[in-house]
């Protein structure tokens, strides 16, 4: 292959989204500071993903001294450590071939840690889960990409459609194109914290058929980046639809554990499937997705996730288990802290103190920030923003001059691009752009799951920014913020 020209024509037409240049000047922006390049700023801050670790947020000590002791057994023996700690990881270690965790293991995880995964489902749904139903994969995107790959219609029948939230977490619309899936937008009535309508799900399939076949329903819940969370109606509404258009219910509940809303909680799409009439609860597919990126751990970088599925035929899971988990295998270190995840030390163990210390250190941090957040945005002309009660970001709205869209028309660019890519340039800070609303105003996310300094730092440079800019606009004041904002 010597040009693009003769690669695989789904890659060469894969969309490029703004997200990706702006990276890039990021990368840009933060070599010329640390080289002094005329610069006058410290350091970047990037607010557009979650990457706690590299944001400055500590590891649980707990996992990290587990793991270690998996990778280098002989610190077994000097009993410095916690005694819970060691009695884990030689658990972990005799579970694994060889005793190491070094060696090869099933594609579809270690036969321990997916029973041990259905034990933690059993005991936060109340409903029986199933290790045979688990699986294990390196991330959760990973373990979607394989139910995608049992959906998408063979060539030249009718594309396989996806339902998939308008906003959704930035990732899902490539991996959908990826695997070959059309995207069936349907929109969150923002007015009303971003609630899923079932109006809204309807009036997506309607507007599907004909183009392609609808088979499956995305849902993220907390969501990202909107930080919403579905109660019980809602999801039971969800449901209910799914099962009159007979569609597989895909349910990333990645930030279950970052509900920090007042009486809101977290329920998952099993539990409630599982309390509802006993002929749907055996009939509705559906396909849950959580993994290491969960708030409390952030173990980004170990890469791993499970999927648990409900009511799948077994010749499906046949595929499943034998097939498609041949490409997404995991390796050992992430599935032992997928345990450490879901099985953390109780109380009277020797770590427990000090382990919920640091994940409460992580709700205040996470609750603070949103908080703030919100005051600040709320606070600026042309912008607003929805209560946030779960996940890990802030999603405000911006309505911006005619000056400003009329020059980033000139660019040939989206007038919410041309704002991120000056607030980096100028103040050197990375939000998260979206693409333009139908209704011509625009969205960004930040990151909220960062030490409390750094929150406080990008969200005074994003003021000073914005205010600058906004400045002499007497245009961006319209009806809808203030009707926006009373809703709230």
């Amino acid at each position: 292959m010597t040009s693009i020209g003769l690669g695989n024509p789904r890659v060469r037409n894969m969309t490029v989204f703004p997200q990706n240049a702006l990276q890039n000047l990021a990368a840009d922006t933060e070599k010329e500071i640390s080289e002094a390049v005329q610069k006058p700023l410290k350091r970047a801050i990037n607010v557009s993903i979650c990457d706690p670790h590299r944001a400055g947020m500590k590891p649980i000590t707990f996992v990290r001294q587990v793991l270690a002791a998996c990778l280098f057994p002989e610190l077994l023996k000097d009993k410095t450590l916690p005694l819970d700690v060691m009695v884990r990881a030689q658990r972990f270690l005799e579970v694994c071939e060889g005793g190491s965790v070094g060696s090869y293991n099933p594609f579809s995880g270690l036969d321990y840690v997916r029973q041990r995964i259905a034990e933690f489902i059993t005991n936060r749904d109340g409903a029986p889960s199933y290790g045979d139903n688990i699986f294990v994969s390196a991330g959760s995107q990973r373990a979607l990409m394989v139910v995608l790959k049992l959906l998408i219609n063979e060539e030249g029948k009718a594309p396989t459609g996806v339902l998939a939230p308008v906003p959704s977490p930035f990732t899902l619309p490539l991996l959908l194109e990826t695997a070959g899936a059309t995207l069936v937008p349907y929109r969150l009535t923002e007015e009303r914290g971003w609630a899923v309508e079932v109006d809204q799900l309807r009036q997506a399939v309607k507007t599907a058929r004909g183009c392609c076949e609808p088979r499956a329903i995305y849902i993220c819940n907390p969501g990202v980046p909107t930080g919403h969370v579905q109660d019980r109606k809602s999801i039971e509404e969800v449901i209910l639809f799914a099962a009159t258009e007979r569609l597989l219910l895909l349910a990333d509940e990645v930030y279950q554990d970052s509900v920090f809303g007042q009486d809101r909680q977290f329920i998952s799409y099993k539990k409630v499937l599982s309390e509802m009439d006993k002929d749907l609860a055996e009939m509705v597919e559906l396909v849950s997705f959580n993994s290491l990126s969960s708030t409390y751990m952030g173990e980004c970088g170990l890469r791993a996730g499970y999927m648990e599925t409900v009511n799948l035929d077994p010749e499906v899971m046949y595929f499943v288990d034998s097939v498609l988990c041949r490409d997404v295998s995991t390796p050992v270190i992430g599935q032992l802290a997928l345990d450490l995840m879901l099985h953390p030390p109780k109380p009277g163990d020797c770590s427990y103190n000090r382990y919920r210390q640091e994940t409460l250190l992580t709700q205040t941090t996470l609750s603070r920030n949103a908080q703030r957040a919100q005051e600040l945005l709320n606070s600026l002309p042309g912008m607003s923003c929805q209560p946030v009660i779960g996940g890990i970001y802030v999603y405000p709205r911006l309505q911006l001059p005619s000056e400003i869209r009329e020059q980033a028309k000139q660019l040939g660019m989206e007038a919410g691009v041309l704002y991120c890519q000056k607030l980096l340039e100028e103040e050197g800070v990375l939000v998260g752009v979206d693409p333009q609303d139908e209704d011509g105003t625009h969205h960004y996310r930040v990151c909220i799951l960062v030490p409390c300094d750094i929150m406080d730092e990008a969200l005074s440079r994003l003021s000073s920014f914005h205010v600058h800019l906004m400045n002499g606009h007497c245009d961006i004041i319209k009806d809808g913020k203030d009707i926006n904002k009373q809703k709230q």
